[in-house]
């Protein structure tokens, strides 16, 4: 079973800023299932948590791990 991380990025507000998201972390982590609600400003990802972090921080956002 996989892990899904779900992560708070405020400042992914714009249609844009979803795509930049998306692309970065199907790139990066190739097979992931990405689910992105921009009106809420999350991101779920089938992914190491550690992992999407990064690639998320390095597109340029600031991610915050939703613990559940």
């Amino acid at each position: 079973m996989s892990e899904i991380a779900e992560f708070y990025v405020e400042d992914m507000t714009c249609g844009h800023c979803e795509a930049t998201v998306r692309k970065a972390l199907e790139e990066t982590l190739p097979g992931a299932a990405v689910e992105i609600d921009l009106k809420a400003h999350s991101v779920k990802v089938e992914a190491n948590a550690a992992k999407a972090e990064e690639v998320i921080k390095d597109a340029g956002y600031t991610p915050v791990l939703r613990r559940t």
